[in-house]
């Protein structure tokens, strides 16, 4: 055979580490993430470092030697700046966005997920990691009472609720919109939804080409529930113009409030002008798995589709998103080509036909094994004590002189800072100003203290302080704490005025 090519006689070995190698540097980075679950409660929930900080620290791991660097020291490094830098979600005292605490069986499974290393786009490159992907979604589906004919992990709720989206335009718009688009509609398509949805459906519009100007916000009644009236009125007002409607989006908790929507209601108006049903449920969709709460989410069995987040209320590590879908023949007729290179049979699962990635990862282990870790009871009760962990914070601020309380859903309560000589003017257009000023003020306080991390919602044009617990490490001895770390700072920001 001759050929002109220098093969080399052995590759460059350097980025296989060796078995015992690798066994050791394992171990002592397991030791010290164990050490890292067991300490996380006794320090701040995060330093709130600068970008300018955190650039000079990781400058001094980082080398610009040719030969690299001994992977043990780099890996203690890197450890040690993780674990003294970030942000702890897993931190009992974290409240804020709807990130949850990482179940310890799901970090190892994404060890092992990536040591397997499945590439979950077609059952022929991923037999078992394919099989646990669809066990997995149907352990959802029935966790939450929705009939789930098939259904997908993705990356979290913006791209879970982004495949409904797409799912929903192919169904109304027919087979013709694959190959000629938006152009190809006779009428503009257009989309419903409260104000309270969440910002994934801009963008979404805007990724298929509708344009937020699709979007048809209705309004919602004092706690920030869907209008019904108001749907009804605007699909027939658009229907008389000459726009195709084609997608009613409830809401199953909303991220400022937690607020569901009549989503019954919302189903029986979908079927009577034939609209897709899309529910997303990324935070609070899992909460329907509780029997006391089923009449609230009366009508989630009706859906088309479903998101939800696993690496919300499943307490999955990030990034764990899940669309479900009843007839998973509108994600085939959504998302299936077929290159010439695919060597994939049709007859099995290849999920690189269900969704818009064809290299996926392996999402699901984390959650499956969860799942067979602490069953459906496990997760219920789980679930209720953030919900009954919510309700007792909110007992504690409203029975507080120098706190408004505004909302509780869910597990998210709301409420502020009022200094008790100004409730007489509660309403008075300078104090509320001066009050939204003052509470932003002091979730400034808060998070660079670092002692608790809350988040914000406007409601009603009040700045309101917003504690969301989906997080199973968090008690009520945590809870208990907290108003008077507020009061503490509302008094000190009121003297500094």
């Amino acid at each position: 055979m001759n050929t002109t090519t220098k093969i080399p006689s052995a590759r460059f070995g350097k980025i296989e580490l060796g078995p015992e190698a690798f066994r050791q540097l394992g171990y002592a980075l397991v030791d010290r993430i164990s050490q890292h679950l067991d300490e996380v409660a006794e320090g701040p929930v995060t330093m709130a470092p600068t970008a300018e900080a955190i650039g000079e620290m990781i400058g001094k791991i980082s080398s610009a030697a040719p030969d690299g660097q001994e992977a043990g020291i780099l890996l203690e490094n890197t450890a040690e700046l993780l674990f003294r830098q970030s942000l702890f979600n897993g931190h009992p005292k974290f409240w804020g966005y709807i990130t949850s605490s990482p179940t310890p069986i799901g970090i190892l499974g994404d060890l092992l997920a990536s040591a397997v290393n499945a590439n979950v786009g077609a059952w022929a490159l991923s037999p078992v990691a394919t099989e646990i992907e669809k066990q997995t979604v149907e352990w959802i589906g029935r966790f939450m009472g929705y009939p789930a004919g098939g259904g997908l992990m993705v990356s979290g709720g913006n791209m879970a609720n982004n495949v409904g989206f797409q799912a929903a335009i192919r169904a109304k718009a027919g087979p013709q919109i694959l190959e000629g688009g938006l152009r190809s509609l006779d009428k503009p398509l257009t989309a419903y939804c409260s104000g309270q949805t969440h910002t994934w459906i801009q963008k979404s519009a805007s990724l298929c080409g509708l344009g937020a100007n699709s979007i048809r916000w209705i309004d919602t009644d004092a706690e920030g529930r869907m209008n019904l009236e108001h749907l009804r009125g605007q699909i027939q007002k658009d229907i008389a113009a000459g726009y195709e409607p084609f997608l009613v989006v409830g809401t199953a908790g909303s991220v400022s409030t937690g607020v569901v929507d009549p989503l019954a209601g919302i189903a029986e108006i979908c079927k009577q002008y034939k609209l897709w049903f899309h529910i997303d449920g990324a935070y609070g969709g899992f909460a329907g798995a509780l029997p006391e709460l089923q009449g609230q989410f009366k009508g989630l069995e009706s859906a088309d589709s479903i998101a939800v987040d696993p690496h919300k209320w499943l307490y999955a590590p990030l990034e764990a998103g899940c669309t479900l879908v009843r007839d998973p023949r509108h994600l085939t007729n959504t998302f299936s080509y077929h290159p010439p290179y695919y060597n994939f049979e049709a007859e099995q699962l290849n999920y690189v036909d269900y969704g818009p990635q064809n290299s996926r990862g392996f999402r699901a282990l984390k959650v499956w094994l969860a799942a067979q870790h602490l069953g459906m009871e496990g997760y219920r009760q789980l679930i209720r004590e953030d919900i009954q962990l919510a309700q007792y914070a909110f007992e504690l601020f409203s029975g507080q002189d120098d706190f408004e309380t505004f909302s509780r859903h869910l597990s998210i309560a709301t409420f502020r800072y009022v200094p008790p000589a100004l409730k007489p003017r509660l309403g008075d257009e300078a104090v509320e100003a001066h009050l939204n000023q003052m509470n932003q003020a002091i979730l400034n306080r808060i998070e660079a203290e670092g002692k608790y991390f809350i988040s914000k919602a406007m409601i009603g044009g009040r700045f309101a302080l917003r504690m969301c617990i989906v997080n199973f490490r968090s008690s009520a001895e945590d809870v208990e704490g907290f108003p008077a770390y507020v009061r503490a700072l509302g008094q000190a920001e009121g003297s500094a005025r």
